[in-house]
């Protein structure tokens, strides 16, 4: 019978491992371990399997449900023998009562079902897998028998969502299709619905990262200041100035990480260009929105209308460079969420925080502050201030913050952001 390659994947790991119950993080390692995706897609493909081997939940013969843990195959009378190669096919007997005659209209009858029922999300996980299993079976054919049933447009949708899914399913064209702007109003639903699902949990790991690259950055930053000569910055000031990383960072990464998250999860054809429109976006929202706050609160504070202090231009050229560099180190084809680990993942982490340095230094020569040249535009306009970086520009040879020191300051800085937001990004959630 038909059945999608990573259930397939999923039987096989829970028979290895049917002496122990298997947790919900081993599997998706395992089974998932090149993309991200929701505890829901695991949930389904055991509903999948459980219909396939004709089991229930509440007395499984196969797969038994381990309560906050995992699953594991129960079934006893498990024989293994040597690997002799394909299979012959079996022969084809006369379809019986228990078993369909047509494989087609069982999932078409489970695709079309009325909104109300697939409002939930049992429904909504009964529907994919029926549309998973039309594309198993041959996705022309299914969509030749979709035609204009009842409730077409939306099942059309889901045949297009769920195509990515499924190895060798066909194309579902939208346009010029029957209905085919309703189905595409649909798709869009459907996807922003899901994409804020998984991007809240992908935007949180974004947003620490981001938080802990700055909170080092300023702390090398402060050290720096105070071991330059003929600086006159005490050693207190190291503290101050990794909390204001980690929050100019924290906030950033949060901005360009959602656009980044909500761009995975959107986007499948095009989701390099996605990443980069949508990293670029995100942190021009954030960027835009601290600047104005920042200026606000200087001159309402102190008087202080501080125009020079970096914003949304500085946020959307490093949220495009993030995108760019993550888009780059991470290419899939068939889109989705990457999930690098290891040396891909630091790896990913790494090209995003070149092309960031790279872009902070374009910013720097277009005129451009960001974070270490605002510090020091507020730090000249307050005497007094501790945190004035002359001395740290003497360590590259200028009296004064020059082109060179900043130029070495914002490739320093973006590469920070963008390792921390990307090695953020993609941690796999427990």
């Amino acid at each position: 019978m038909p059945l999608i390659p990573r259930y397939l994947d999923l039987l096989i790991l829970l028979v290895q491992r049917r002496h122990e119950a298997v947790p919900r993080r081993d599997i998706l390692d395992v089974v998932w371990s090149d993309v991200v995706v929701s505890d829901g897609a695991l949930t389904q493909a055991v509903r999948s399997l459980r219909r396939a081997l004709g089991d229930q939940s509440r007395e499984p013969a196969f797969v038994r449900t381990v309560s906050r843990h995992g699953y594991q195959f129960v079934f006893p009378d498990v024989a293994e023998g040597p690997d002799d190669g394909p299979l012959e096919a079996p022969v084809a007997t006369a379809p019986s009562a228990a078993a369909p005659a047509d494989p087609y209209e069982s999932a078409l009858s489970r695709l079309l079902v009325t909104e109300p029922v697939a409002a939930g999300e049992e429904g909504e996980a009964e529907r994919r897998e029926a549309a998973e299993a039309l594309h198993a079976l041959g996705t022309e054919e299914a969509l030749r028998r979709l035609d204009q049933r009842p409730g077409h447009a939306s099942a059309r949708a889901l045949l297009r969502d769920t195509r990515w899914d499924v190895a060798g399913a066909g194309l579902v064209p939208l346009l010029g299709a029957p209905a085919g702007l309703t189905a595409a109003r649909i798709l869009i639903h459907m996807r922003l619905r899901r994409a804020l699902r998984l991007a809240g949990r992908r935007w949180t790991g974004a947003s620490a990262g981001g938080a802990t690259a700055g909170l080092v950055g300023g702390a090398l930053g402060g050290l720096a200041l105070v071991l330059a000569p003929g600086s006159s910055a005490r050693a207190s000031v190291i503290l101050p100035l990794a909390l204001v990383g980690a929050l100019v960072g924290g906030l950033g990464a949060a901005g360009v990480g959602a656009g980044l998250a909500m761009a995975e999860a959107l986007a499948r054809s095009l989701r390099g260009l996605a990443l980069v429109a949508l990293g670029a976006l995100g942190g021009a929202v954030v960027g835009f929105a601290a600047h104005v706050i920042g200026r606000w609160t200087l001159a309402a504070l102190f008087g202080q209308d501080l125009w020079m202090v970096g914003g949304g231009l500085e946020g959307l050229g490093l949220g495009a460079a993030a995108g760019l560099g993550y888009a780059l180190a991470t290419p899939r084809p068939d889109g989705g969420m990457a999930a690098p680990r290891g040396a891909e993942r630091v790896m990913a982490a790494l090209v995003a925080g070149l092309c960031c340095a790279l872009a902070g230094i374009a910013l720097t020569w277009a005129g451009r502050s960001l974070a270490g040249a605002s510090l020091n535009a507020m730090a000249r306009a307050f005497q007094g201030s501790q945190v004035g970086l002359s001395p740290v520009a003497r360590l590259v040879g200028e009296r004064e913050m020059g082109p060179v020191t900043r130029t070495v300051m914002a490739a320093y800085e973006g590469l920070l952001f963008g390792f921390g937001l990307i090695l953020g990004l993609t941690r796999r959630l427990r």
